[in-house]
């Protein structure tokens, strides 16, 4: 998998051997840790002068959406961060695809490494299930804007903002030619803009759920508050 996705966004948990060789705090307390090669410039070059591992979680508080551009990432994070780097705004824009490795490959939240492709390498994945607790952003509500989330919307109600997808004139559109890839990398900066016009709701047109419509309907049900 490391030699086919890497570097990439996708995350894969490990055992380790000798839990003394990896900071509890790294690991959450738990015998396992996960690992990811970024493959973004500004990340590689980081990590090469820094010379090692870097623990690093996303910029977002606990249960809000993921900031997905620099001025979202300081209006996240404020005056706690001692320095902060611009890369531009984030390409994928899903957070990475995060695989188990442990008694047999298990797909712990799904991102732009989609099932699919993984699966062409390695054969079938199974589904969570007790190595759930191994991977962030599996909360039941997450990724959430301050207002509710309504999916699978045809249309919006009064005093809702929209996020469509496909053809048609709206303010905040996913993608106008049903691109999933441009959908994903939008999602997150949408949902967010959306919210600050203090709506009503926050109503989201149906995605596909098939390639990395996966991983969009999975950040979704939980922004708004439930996992089907």
């Amino acid at each position: 998998m490391a030699k086919a996705f890497w570097p990439g966004p996708l995350t894969l948990v490990l055992p380790v051997a000798d839990t003394d060789a990896v900071s509890d705090l790294a690991r959450a307390g738990l015998d396992t840790v996960a690992v990811r090669a970024p493959a973004h410039p500004l990340a590689r070059a980081l990590l090469a002068r820094f010379g090692g591992p870097v623990v690093a979680p996303s910029a977002n508080r606990s249960g809000r959406p993921s900031p997905t551009n620099y001025a979202d990432a300081m209006e996240e994070t404020g005056d706690k961060v001692a320095a902060a780097l611009d890369g531009g705004p984030c390409e994928v824009g899903l957070e990475s695809t995060v695989v188990a490795l442990l008694d047999q490959p298990r797909l712990l939240r799904p991102g732009s490494v989609t099932r699919e492709e993984i699966e062409a390498v390695i054969g079938p994945l199974a589904e969570a299930q007790a190595d759930a607790k191994r991977s962030p952003g599996r909360l039941a509500r997450h990724y959430s804007p301050k207002a509710p989330v309504r999916l699978n919307v045809a249309a919006p109600e009064p005093g809702e903002a929209y996020l469509a997808f496909g053809p048609g004139e709206h303010r905040w559109n996913l993608s106008p030619t049903g691109d999933l890839r441009e959908a994903a990398s939008r999602l997150f900066a949408y949902l967010r803009d959306a919210d600050r016009t203090t709506p009503a709701a926050i109503a989201v047109a149906p995605i596909p759920h098939e390639g990395l419509g996966e991983a969009i309907n999975d950040r979704l049900k939980r922004a708004a508050g439930f996992v089907g």
